[in-house]
């Protein structure tokens, strides 16, 4: 090999290793501060439309089972347990969002029925096989979080 060749392969592995997509915060290290949650915890930024789609998804984020919510009137079966997510965007910050779909009971209180979509203590009223585990990824929580932006009122 030449000597070109390798410092070709070198420099090649120190960009890619620059560009890498560090680890995403792990559900116990998510850090709470006056009810936000201030950093993305992918430290990516969320996709609305993924976030939609997780949003609606009865077998993970399954907001509308108790959140109506005007901007998804295609979809049946909206809730009325929780608020009305229409204008929420315009009620809280992107950080509170975060903290609220990461563990409600962290801004909301131990009272609310919300579990939480990224701890490893989601609730009470959960389905068994998410017991020990999240619900949601990290980067659907910010999906989530980035596609609740957008509801603003009308």
């Amino acid at each position: 090999m030449t000597k070109g060749f390798i410092y070709s392969i070198a420099a090649a592995s120190l960009v890619l290793a620059g560009s890498a997509v560090a680890a995403p915060v792990a559900p116990d290290d998510v850090k709470f501060v006056d009810m936000t949650v201030a950093e993305s915890l992918t430290g990516q930024p969320g996709d609305p439309k993924a976030g939609r789609e997780t949003f609606a998804n009865r077998k993970k984020g399954n907001c509308l089972a108790c959140h109506a919510n005007s901007e998804m009137s295609e979809q049946l079966f909206h809730g009325e347990v929780g608020p009305t997510l229409d204008g929420v965007a315009d009620r809280w910050t992107p950080e509170q969002l975060r903290a609220i779909v990461v563990n409600s009971k962290q801004v909301l209180g131990e009272q609310t029925i919300m579990p939480g979509f990224y701890t490893m203590h989601v609730g009470d009223r959960v389905a068994e096989k998410f017991v020990g585990k999240t619900i949601l990824t990290a980067q659907e929580v910010e999906d989530v979080v980035a596609y609740l932006t957008t509801l603003k009122e009308q």
